[in-house]
């Protein structure tokens, strides 16, 4: 069982990577504001935002999440291909769900603009 300190440090991490990921979305977003075409400007933010989101559950601790990129790429280097292509697995669950959002954001777009 996991005791009380752990999951103060499990929920501060959380909180303090959602956090910096807004504050780097946001500053992507200004940077990617130069790009003309809307449907790659956010094909582009969809895209960080699959990649940086993107949760896996742990193999050890039931009910603890971490993002995949860092799962999926530890597990790469130490060799166990099974565990990366867990965090992989839900890479493509993430984008093919990011990919209808961004679909249905390009319809919005189109018939808000007519």
């Amino acid at each position: 069982m996991i005791d009380a300190d752990t999951q103060l440090a499990y929920g501060i991490f959380w909180t303090a990577y959602v956090v910096a990921f807004v504050v780097f979305f946001y500053m992507m977003k200004l940077l990617f504001r130069w790009i003309p075409v809307y449907g790659v400007r956010t094909l582009l933010l969809a895209a960080l935002v699959v990649l940086l989101l993107t949760p896996v559950e742990s193999p050890d601790v039931h009910g603890w999440w971490m993002p995949a990129w860092l799962f999926g790429g530890y597990e790469m280097v130490l060799g166990d291909l099974a565990e990366a292509s867990r965090a992989f697995f839900n890479f493509a669950i993430a984008g093919l769900v990011m990919l209808l959002v961004w679909v249905l954001d390009l319809v919005r777009y189109r018939l808000v603009r007519r």
